[in-house]
This record gives structure tokens, C-alpha cells and sequence, in this order.
């Protein structure tokens, strides 16, 4: 039988690569401690990296790390649209599409687009609509393509920021940058921008007030733009969750006001020596 002289030949002595993986937890702490040291009941959410300008095919983009969950989003446009049957063409449209990498979760997914990933892109675009000025791109698409390379939890809230920063990016005119934040609510406790196990309904007992909030906020003008509430929660507690989520945006907001400010310089000419 010939050989294959292009594939490289392991070593005759060797081990399964499973020995030298870490198995990631599947309970939380029993003392009430977060996984990563953070605390509970305390607006404390994970540091963040950003930056801008990463895709040089597209009109902008915007890579966003919070902890292990990291996402990019690249902006397309604004162009021609493609539906010219369209009866108003006063206004611009926004398309959002948001995907999970097949190795972006601990379950390996699929390329195929899931209800779940629909859900979530229908997420995006309405919290992005009411901060886009579409009137300014009459006849005119703009594409908002979010992927998701690893979920370590809050990856709608994330994604709602990266994709408000592409825009941002791209020039694209906006009344305000769009932050998301999101909390798990665990009875008379919360846990803000928790992570892949913590938000996870399996690790959580039955009883009032679960569930999880994602909002959507404007900070320069104070308004929300979306909101997604899951779970069985009273009108006091999501109350309380709104304003909580709000202080987690506002804690992001210098960090990602920062990486715009570096992308624009970044892209900006040399002063021209007189």
C-alpha cells in the first residue's frame, strides 16, 4: 500500500490530547462566590478590551473581549438596496445578522443559521434602529454581520455594543452609541454580565424572581433602545434590574468612548508640515 509522503507522521509513543484539556465547571460555588471572583449584588462587571477597525474589507468593524466571551462585527454599506419594490424609500434599511461559531460554545454548533441566532439578530436590530439616523440614506441598506467566536455568557448584550461600535466605525450617523448590559436574577440576588455557567437555567433552583434581563441603553441621551426579559420576575425586581443594568453601561462607556476615540485618530491624516 503507498504512503502518503505529504502527511506528517506523529510520534510511535504518544497521549490523547483530552489528558491536557481543562474541564470547564459545571456547578457554581456552594459558598455563593462567582466563578471568576467577582462579587454579588455589586455592579461589577468584567473588564473589556476593544478596538476598531480590525476587517479592512469592510466599511467598519469593532472586536469586543469581555472576560472568555469575544466577538467581532463587521459593517457593510450604507448601499444600493436590494429590494426595489419597496413603496418608502424615505428611509434607509438596517439588516442584522448574528451567528455562533461552530467552536464559540462548549456544545459544537452548526454553520446553519438556528431559531435562536434569528432571535438574537431580531435583538440587535431593534436596539440599533432608534440610534441609526436611517433618514440620512434614502434608497440605502446598511449590513450588521456579528460573530460570535467564543460565549462565555452575555453575548447578546456584548453583541449589542460591538455592533453599535462598527457602525461607529464605519461613519455611519447615529444620534447616540447603543451599550447593552445584562443581569441574572436569582431570587432576592443578582448577578450582572454573568458568564456562560451563571446564566445557564440548569445551575438555579425553582422559586420567584429567576430569570435574566438584557437592556439596551443610549447613555448620552438616556433612553432605551431594547429590552429582553426571561424568566418569572416581579415588577419591583425587573424595576431594579433596568436601573442596575443601566449603571453597567455606564460603567462601559468610557472604555468604549476610549477605542473610538484611537480608531479615529488612528485613521486620521498626519498634520501637513507648513
Amino acid at each position: 500500500m503507498p504512503t502518503d509522503t505529504k502527511r506528517v507522521r506523529g510520534p510511535e509513543v504518544s497521549q490523547s490530547l483530552s489528558r491536557f484539556v481543562c474541564k470547564p465547571e459545571t456547578t457554581l460555588p456552594s459558598d455563593g462566590t462567582r466563578t471568576d471572583g467577582r462579587s454579588r449584588d455589586q455592579v461589577d462587571v468584567r473588564p473589556v478590551f476593544v478596538r476598531c477597525g480590525l476587517v479592512s474589507q469592510a466599511k467598519g468593524s469593532a472586536y469586543i473581549e469581555a472576560g472568555n466571551t469575544k466577538l467581532i462585527c463587521c459593517v457593510y454599506g450604507p448601499k444600493e438596496t436590494e429590494r426595489k419594490d419597496e413603496t418608502d424609500m424615505k428611509c434607509g434599511r438596517l439588516f442584522a445578522d448574528m451567528r455562533f461559531a461552530p467552536f464559540s460554545c462548549p456544545e459544537r454548533g452548526s454553520w446553519i443559521q438556528g431559531s435562536h441566532e434569528k432571535d438574537l439578530s431580531l435583538m440587535v436590530l431593534e436596539s440599533l434602529q432608534p440610534a441609526v439616523c436611517l433618514h440620512k440614506y434614502p434608497r440605502s441598506q446598511i449590513d450588521i454581520n456579528v460573530m460570535v467566536l467564543e460565549n462565555n455568557g452575555s453575548a447578546l448584550a456584548h453583541a449589542i455594543t460591538c455592533a453599535s461600535l462598527a457602525l461607529a466605525d464605519a461613519g455611519i450617523e447615529m444620534y447616540d452609541l447603543v451599550l447593552g448590559c445584562s443581569i441574572r436574577q436569582d431570587g432576592a440576588s443578582y448577578l450582572i454580565d454573568p458568564t456562560f455557567l451563571e446564566e445557564s437555567g440548569s445551575c438555579w433552583g425553582s422559586g420567584e424572581n429567576q430569570g435574566s434581563l438584557t437592556v439596551s441603553f443610549l447613555p448620552s441621551l438616556n433612553q432605551i433602545s431594547g429590552l429582553q426579559s426571561d424568566g418569572e420576575m416581579g415588577e419591583g425586581t425587573l424595576t431594579a434590574g433596568v436601573r442596575t443594568c443601566i449603571e453597567g453601561c455606564y460603567k462601559l462607556y468610557p472604555v468604549i468612548q476610549q477605542a473610538l476615540v484611537k480608531a479615529v485618530r488612528g485613521a486620521a491624516p498626519p498634520p501637513s508640515e507648513s
